[in-house]
C-alpha cells in the first residue's frame, strides 16, 4: 500500500507583488554593491535581508521586527527570496548585521541612491520636491540623558506631532516627489530637534546633490522654511513656501485683501504681488480657500463663544472688587481693557459706595466713614474680530522666489503646495498601526536609524507598485473592481493587496509547488504589470 503523499500550505497573498518591484526597481543590488558583506558564505546578501524586511513591513500583520523569522513561518521563503533561503536563515543576528551595515554606510546616503534608481526606472520626473518632518515614539531606554553618540541620533523628549510629550521620540524628515509621492530623501534626527534648523542643514547638504540626481528644481516645505537664514541659502535653488500667520506683514496683508477675495465666499481667489524678505525677492500669492472657511467658521465660532464667556466672567469679577480711590478703578479698568479680544467695554462708570465701621446698619443721616470704588458698567461683542479672525483663518500666504509667472504660474503653484499632503500622506503610512514602525524598539540608536531608512524604503516599494500599478491600468485601459466592485483605473496598493488576500501556495511532497486560489482578475494584474511578476 503506497504511503500518504505529504501536504503543506504557505501563505502569499500580495507578497509576491512587493517582491517583484523591489526585484524591478533592482533596490537589493544596488545594496549588495554598495554595502560591504559579512562573509562571503553567508546564506543570505544584505540585499535580501533589507528585502524580507520590507516584506515583512508590508506584510501588514503587525509584525514587530524581531519577528521577522515568525513572519515568514509561513511564507513561500524562496520563492520571494531566492533559492536556498528559510525562515530560520532570517534570524535577529541577520537583520541586525544588515542594520549595522546600513548605519556603517549612512541611511541617508544610501536611500538616496536606491531613490535616484527608483524614479529613474519608473520614469518619475522630479521638478517638486516636498519637505516635511514628523515624530515618532520609542519604547525602550535609550541615551536620552546621555551626551549625543558621534554620528548617531539623540532619543529624548521634544515637540510630539502625536500629542504625547512625555515620551522619548525621533524625528524622521522626507523629501518626497509629487506624481508617486516616493521619498527622494530621509533625515533621521534627535527627538528634540527643531524643524527650522533642520531644514536649513537639509537645504545646505543636499538640495546640489538632488538637483544633479534626479532633476530636482522646485522645493516645497511649510511655513518653517521661511526664515530669514534659510531663505538665503537657497539662493541657488528654487522653492515655495507659506508664509508664517506670526509675520506682521502677512496679517496686514491678509486683512487688507481679505474681504475682496471673500467677496463670493463660495469661491476660491487669489491676489499676487511683490514684496521682499530676508533681503530675498520674492512673489506673494495670497490665497482664498472656501473649505478653509467652512472649517474655520465652527472653529472660530467656538472659540469667540468661549473666551467672550471668559472676559465676561472677568469683567464681573473686576466690578466686585472694591478699590480704595477712584484712580485705582480707572487704572484696573484700563489693564483689563488691554486683555479684551472678543468683547469691548461698553458704557462704563466708576462709582463711589459709602462705608460704615461698626456692627448693625448705620443711624439715619450718619455721615459714611470711607468710601469704596466699583466699577459699573457692561461689555459688548466685538464683531469685527471674529470677522478678522474668520478672514485670517480662510486666507494664507504662498511664497516663492520664482518670480517668473511664465515659468511658475500662480496657479501651478498653488496646486503644487496643495500636493504637499503627498509627503504628509507617507507618514500616516508609517504611522499606520498595521505597520511595523507602530512601535520602535531596538537596542541602539544607530539601529534606530538604519530601521527608519528600511521603513522610508517600504514607502518607497508601496508609492512605487500603487505607480505602476495605475499607470499601467491607464495606457492598457483595464480596470480593476474597487471596494464597491465598481471599475477603477486608480486603485490604492492597499486595496489591491487585499484583494490579493487569499492566495496560497500547495507544497506537495516537499518539491512541487501549486499556486492557489488565483482568480482571473488576479491574473490580469500580473500580466499587466509583467513576466516578472507572473514568475513570481
Amino acid at each position: 500500500m503506497a504511503s500518504p503523499r505529504h501536504y503543506s500550505s504557505q501563505v502569499f497573498n500580495h507578497l509576491g507583488l512587493v517582491a517583484g518591484m523591489y526585484d524591478e526597481l533592482g533596490l537589493g543590488e544596488l545594496i549588495d554593491q554598495a554595502l560591504v558583506q559579512d562573509e562571503d558564505s553567508r546564506n543570505v546578501s544584505l540585499g535580501q535581508a533589507v528585502k524580507a524586511m520590507v516584506l515583512n513591513g508590508l506584510g501588514f500583520t503587525q509584525r514587530a521586527l524581531y519577528l521577522t523569522p515568525l513572519f515568514f513561518k509561513d511564507k513561500p521563503v524562496e520563492r520571494l527570496l531566492g533559492p536556498g533561503i528559510t525562515a530560520e536563515h532570517l534570524n535577529d543576528d541577520v537583520l541586525g548585521r544588515a542594520l549595522d551595515r546600513i548605519y556603517a554606510y549612512g541611511p541617508s546616503r544610501l536611500y538616496a541612491q536606491l531613490a535616484a534608481r527608483a524614479v529613474q526606472r519608473l520614469g518619475l520626473v522630479c521638478r517638486f520636491g516636498h519637505l516635511d518632518a514628523s515624530s515618532f515614539h520609542v519604547d525602550g531606554q535609550y541615551n536620552s540623558d546621555l551626551e549625543e553618540p558621534a554620528g548617531a541620533i539623540h532619543i529624548t523628549r521634544g515637540y510630539s506631532r502625536d500629542h504625547r510629550p512625555e515620551l522619548n521620540q525621533v524625528v524622521l524628515q522626507l523629501l518626497c516627489e509629487r506624481q508617486a509621492g516616493i521619498p527622494l530623501l530621509i533625515e533621521a534626527l534627535s527627538g528634540n530637534s527643531s524643524d527650522k534648523t533642520a531644514f536649513r542643514e537639509t537645504v545646505r547638504t543636499y538640495m546640489e546633490q538632488l538637483q544633479g540626481a534626479v532633476g530636482l528644481e522646485i522645493l516645497i516645505a511649510d511655513s518653517a522654511l521661511y526664515t530669514r537664514e534659510t531663505l538665503q541659502e537657497l539662493s541657488t535653488q528654487a522653492w515655495i513656501s507659506r508664509v508664517p500667520e506670526t509675520l506682521t506683514l502677512a496679517r496686514e496683508l491678509i486683512h487688507a485683501v481679505a474681504p475682496a477675495l471673500m467677496d463670493d465666499p463660495t469661491q476660491a481667489a487669489w491676489r499676487t504681488l511683490g514684496t521682499s524678505y530676508g533681503e530675498v525677492r520674492q512673489r506673494w500669492v495670497v490665497v482664498y480657500s472656501p473649505q478653509a472657511r467652512q472649517r474655520a467658521l465652527k472653529r472660530v465660532d467656538k472659540h469667540c463663544l468661549k473666551q467672550g464667556h471668559a472676559e465676561l466672567k472677568g469683567f464681573e469679577r473686576l466690578c466686585s472688587t472694591d478699590f480704595a480711590c477712584e484712580a485705582d478703578a480707572l487704572k484696573a479698568l484700563a489693564r483689563f481693557e488691554r486683555t479684551l479680544k472678543s468683547a469691548m467695554l461698553g458704557e462704563t462708570h466708576i462709582e463711589a459706595l459709602p462705608r460704615f465701621k461698626g456692627k448693625g446698619r448705620p443711624a439715619k443721616g450718619r455721615e459714611p466713614d470711607f468710601f469704596v470704588y466699583r466699577i459699573v458698567g457692561a461689555l459688548a461683542s466685538r464683531v469685527q474680530e471674529r470677522q478678522r479672525r474668520l478672514e485670517r483663518k480662510s486666507c494664507f500666504i504662498l511664497a516663492t522666489n520664482q518670480l517668473d509667472a511664465q515659468t511658475l504660474s500662480d496657479e501651478d503653484l498653488i496646486a503644487a503646495y496643495k500636493d504637499q499632503q503627498k509627503v504628509e500622506r507617507g507618514f500616516r503610512f508609517l504611522k499606520d498601526p498595521m505597520f511595523m514602525a507602530a512601535t520602535l524598539y531596538l537596542k541602539k540608536p544607530e539601529r534606530i536609524m538604519a530601521l527608519m531608512m528600511v521603513m522610508t524604503l517600504c514607502l518607497l516599494v508601496y508609492a512605487a507598485l500603487e505607480q505602476r500599478i495605475r499607470e499601467t491600468l491607464k495606457a492598457e485601459q483595464a480596470t480593476v473592481p474597487d471596494q464597491k466592485g465598481k471599475p477603477t483605473t486608480h486603485p490604492t496598493a492597499r486595496w489591491v493587496f487585499q484583494y490579493f488576500k487569499g492566495i496560497h501556495v500547495l507544497v506537495v511532497e516537499h518539491v512541487e509547488q501549486i499556486v492557489l486560489n488565483v482568480q482571473q482578475q488576479h491574473s490580469v494584474i500580473l500580466e499587466l504589470l509583467g513576466p516578472r511578476y507572473v514568475a513570481i
